[in-house]
């Protein structure tokens, strides 16, 4: 693109964009013959998948921004109707990030404008609770406006279909082909009035059904801390755990109320270095029996327990421990139905479903995937995601896993025992699967390019010491699973790994995915194998980093 060329599309998007704000920031950049700056922003546009849109906010097609939202909205709606769904309810939910509420007034003026019936949410409020209403209301579509745990600036826009689950192929592509075929936000109506703003019905329908994921007259005594982490969760939780009959949660209250500026925390997710800090040192003011963290938009859960071993007394559960956790304890209420994982995840799940004489089924990375599995009885992913409701919500909901957790707390306390003790129980029974992630965040997408390129094009032979047995590249997909981007070895030796490397779909990472798994006979031999494990996982990081160029 020639300069001029550059100015030319910047000018006419200038001249559509209904934002003020983005208005004058792209004007300014004009102004300035911000080249470079411009040249970021056009370089093409956002691109619509299954994860629907994720980016900064700011001005420009390659930003998020309500140009962009109307366009995809736009998109959904003459998807909906080219699929016979003209008239249908679309239901529309928010979070608390900056534009977050505009950009669902914007989907549903969009909507209405396309002749469908819209309903935003009352307030911001957990994504769960969209996934739920989907289903509820009988809609044909929903929208949640969120960038989960993404950075401040940024922001996100999900969709789902009538079934309550996130898109999948080939929906993404065909709603991404109907976007790309709008040519002016003039030709996109956008009524001022004629949609609905939904009453509290739909979030106390949610919080009723919340009860059924508890067994009636389970112990309901866990003490808990709870943290919001400048997000929305705080509310629903809390009237969650006071229907429940659990202990008021003592809230972080630096953390408890929605700020889309998350000022306490460098990123707003449990699972980044610090985030927990202002949780811990609640935690070690009201010592309650465990910890417990949603991520802006209340679809993750966070679990930590009392560790006298490590600095500070708390321990951040790995989201595959609290994944064992919760199956065994739903096992153990008499769960039937099919338990499912995504690839990245442990395999300790696979252990306890065949023990337990339940179904078992891998899936791709995302519950957009793990949702659809028939009979899904219990689902989870590594990164702190969990559907324990099905019927309810098909997606991870953060606010039914820290109510199943707590119970389950609240049954190990009464018999004097801790969620630690159910760990160690676990490992003795399956073996020790200490899982670890290689997690590398880039500024230059090539970087990870670069690194699958090497691996694909010199697989490694060998990592800590255990021989590559079996290279996979998930491109060409398997038996079992349609094709991804991702590359899945399996070592073998003194003892057996597992590594999965792929590309983020939501932020610009490299992640790799380690398990080892080490025999435990009896509980005297859980502390030599969890230090082998450690020694292991270490192992495999510093060969697989050197393998992949990073």
């Amino acid at each position: 693109m020639t300069q001029d060329d550059l100015l030319t599309r910047a000018q006419a998007w200038l001249a559509e964009d209904p934002d003020s704000e983005t208005r004058e920031e792209l004007a300014k950049l004009i102004e300035a013959g911000a080249t470079d700056d411009l040249a970021a922003r056009f370089a093409g546009t956002l691109q619509f998948g299954t994860a629907g849109l994720r980016g900064e906010i700011g001005a420009g097609p390659m930003r998020m921004n309500r140009s962009v939202v109307i366009r995809a909205a736009a998109g959904l709606a003459a998807y909906l109707k080219a699929k016979g769904q003209d008239g249908g309810l679309v239901v529309i939910g928010y979070d608390a990030r900056y534009k977050s509420a505009d950009f669902a007034r914007d989907t549903a003026a969009v909507m209405t404008g396309a002749g469908l019936r819209a309903a935003l949410l009352p307030r911001p409020l957990p994504t769960p609770v969209l996934a739920y209403a989907i289903r509820h209301l009988g809609a044909v579509a929903g929208v949640e406006v969120t960038a989960s745990h993404n950075p401040p600036r940024d922001n996100g826009y999900k969709v789902y279909l009538g079934d309550g689950s996130q898109i999948v192929p080939p929906a993404d592509a065909e709603i991404a082909a109907e976007i790309d075929a709008i040519r002016s936000l003039h030709d996109v109506p956008r009524p001022e009035t004629g949609w609905e703003t939904l009453g509290d019905e739909v979030l106390d329908a949610y919080l009723e059904r919340t009860d059924a994921v508890l067994t009636a007259g389970s112990p309901r005594t866990a003490r808990t801390v709870y943290t919001a982490m400048h997000g929305v969760g705080k509310d629903v939780l809390t009237a969650a755990f006071a229907r429940a009959g659990f202990p008021p949660p003592a809230l972080v209250a630096a953390q408890a109320e929605p700020d889309p500026a998350f000022p306490t925390v460098a990123f707003p997710n449990p699972e980044e270095p610090g985030a927990m800090d202002l949780a811990f040192e609640a935690a070690r003011a009201v010592d309650p029996d465990l910890v417990i963290a949603n991520d802006p938009d209340a679809d993750r859960c966070a679990v930590a327990v009392p560790d006298a071993s490590v600095t500070g007394g708390w321990r951040m559960l790995r989201g595959d421990e609290v994944g064992a956790l919760l199956a065994a304890h739903l096992v153990h209420k008499g769960a039937t139905g099919v338990f499912a994982e995504s690839i990245v995840s442990s395999s300790l799940l696979g252990r306890i479903a065949q023990a337990a004489g339940v179904g078992y089924e891998e899936t791709l990375t995302g519950f957009k995937w793990i949702a659809r599995v028939d009979g899904l009885r219990y689902g989870y992913e590594e990164a702190l995601g969990y559907c324990v409701d099905p019927e309810g919500v098909r997606d991870k909901d953060g606010i039914t896993a820290a109510l199943l957790v707590t119970e389950l707390a609240s049954v190990l306390k009464e018999q004097g025992r801790t969620l630690t003790d159910l760990l160690d129980d676990l490992a003795v029974a399956h073996g020790l699967h200490a899982t670890d992630q290689l997690s590398v965040r880039v500024e230059d997408l090539s970087v990870i390019a670069n690194a699958m390129a090497a691996l694909r094009e010199r697989p490694p032979v060998s990592l800590a010491g255990l021989t590559v047995v079996s290279a996979e590249d998930l491109t060409k997909g398997t038996e079992s699973l349609p094709p991804t981007d991702g590359l899945r070895y399996h070592l073998e030796g003194a003892y057996k790994a597992r590594v999965i490397v792929r590309p983020s779909g939501t932020e610009p990472k490299l992640k790799c995915y380690l398990e080892v798994e080490v025999p435990v006979a009896a509980a005297v031999d859980l502390a030599p194998a969890r230090a082998k494990a450690s020694e292991l996982l270490v192992a495999i990081k510093r060969d697989l980093s050197a393998a992949a160029g990073l």
